[in-house]
């Protein structure tokens, strides 16, 4: 293994598939053309990449030897242009096959948050290392908000977070919109954590110009259970995964958890049921 490459979450010998996600904010003069690219740097996996003008969102699925010449190629090779040093890659471990196919697509965002003009290339939010996280969402003066779908809450979350009771993550500012000036008066700060990081990068770059401050978990809860050998101590439930596995454990590790476990008794669960076993993924 290449010793250059970041470090990642121990896998048993006996699973021959990994899982990385990964995302990055950066300027990308020419979206077409790193789809180009990327398409002839992936093909021993399967998975999906976005790629837009504000930079690149994927998941993608293979052997550690495939997943590693990657991350080489992705963050060394010339063609990139050093863009993608230091991007940060969460592996864990499968079981079952997360994938079917593999996607890379031009897109107008790579997280839409439906808001214009928000360059989260340049600016965002306060990032808390898990260490200190576990501490900051214990302050009194703190609010913990899961920037994520309330099934996705639902399913697992940090005890003391409040569910938004959003159904798309753009509804988000409007939960913000609605609440952010009782936190003012309140004298709170806001932490907000969500899958992978990403939302919550996107998400904070707008709430800068609000008027509060706004902290992330870096590296999403994926990172979360990484970093923290006692992740339970402050997290319950499971961690719902976009892809084949559902549902992880605080240890990256499958859990029995269905589709139907899922999506029993959202407002959209039908929808999300259907919709999900057309993709073939979660």
């Amino acid at each position: 293994m290449d010793p250059d490459l970041p470090p990642h979450a121990a896998i048993p010998a006996a699973l021959d598939t990994c899982h990385d996600a990964f995302y990055k904010f950066v300027t990308i003069e020419d979206p077409d053309a790193l789809v180009t690219h990327l398409r002839g740097i992936t093909q021993n996996l399967l998975g999906s990449v976005l790629v837009a003008s504000e930079g690149i969102n994927g998941m993608l699925a293979g052997s550690e030897q495939a997943l590693n010449t990657f991350r080489a190629t992705l963050t060394q090779d010339p063609r990139f242009q050093g863009k993608f040093a230091g991007i940060h890659f969460k592996r864990s471990p499968c079981i079952t096959k997360p994938f079917n196919k593999l996607k890379i697509h031009r897109k107008a965002e790579i997280v839409p948050l439906g808001i214009e003009g928000i360059d989260a290339t340049c600016r965002t939010g306060i990032n808390v290392s898990p260490a200190d996280w576990q501490k900051l969402i214990h302050e009194d003066d703190v609010v913990v908000i899961d920037n994520r779908n309330s099934f996705e809450h639902r399913l697992g979350r940090f005890k003391n977070s409040i569910n938004p009771q959003v159904a798309n993550f753009r509804d988000f500012p409007n939960y913000v919109k609605d609440h952010i000036e009782d936190w003012k008066m309140e004298g709170k700060r806001v932490a907000m954590y969500c899958t992978g990081g990403i939302r919550c990068e996107k998400t904070s770059a707008w709430m800068m110009d609000l008027g509060l401050p706004v902290y992330q978990l870096e590296g999403g809860i994926l990172n979360y259970f990484i970093e923290m050998p006692d992740a339970d101590k402050d997290w319950e439930g499971e961690c719902f995964v976009f892809d084949n596995r559902i549902a992880l454990d605080t240890h990256l590790t499958e859990t029995g958890t269905t589709l139907e476990d899922v999506y029993d008794g959202a407002r959209d669960g039908e929808w999300r049921l259907r919709r999900a076993r057309l993709l073939g993924a979660g």
